[in-house]
């Protein structure tokens, strides 16, 4: 099965219109290619109290795996502004838990940047040796 970027990308455009962000005004939307072929999106879900805001690709991420979807091959980002963004550092460790080389491609003002993950992330934390 071949990834089409472009539909992807729509996808993640599609739900970053369904974001809740009163108090930053930036909207996110982001769609997750799962191993089956099946796509999982999300949004970002902002809060008063900032520390329990919800990143798009958590949102993301959490409906595949509801879904029973834990191999992940591809992640589109799609943001307002000028320039792509790439995922938070507490997204990318979420990310890195299932998917160490996950494709990422981000969006904005017609401008498109991709990553590997193992780019974004070239250290992530692992269990701890010892603990189960």
């Amino acid at each position: 099965m071949s990834l089409d970027v472009d539909q992807l990308l729509a996808r993640a455009r599609a739900v970053r219109e369904h974001a809740y962000a009163p108090h930053s005004g930036f909207r996110v939307g982001a769609a997750l290619l799962a191993d089956d072929g099946s796509v999982h999106v999300g949004c970002n879900v902002e809060n008063a109290s900032y520390g329990l805001t919800l990143c798009a690709e958590i949102g993301a991420v959490s409906a595949a795996v509801a879904s029973g979807q834990t191999g992940l091959r591809a992640l589109a980002i799609s943001v307002e502004g000028d320039q792509p963004v790439a995922p938070c550092g507490a997204c990318r460790q979420v990310l890195g838990e299932f998917a160490p080389d996950l494709r990422v491609i981000s969006e904005a003002g017609g401008r498109r940047q991709e990553w590997s993950l193992a780019e974004l992330l070239p250290a992530p934390f692992r269990e701890v040796p010892g603990k189960k």
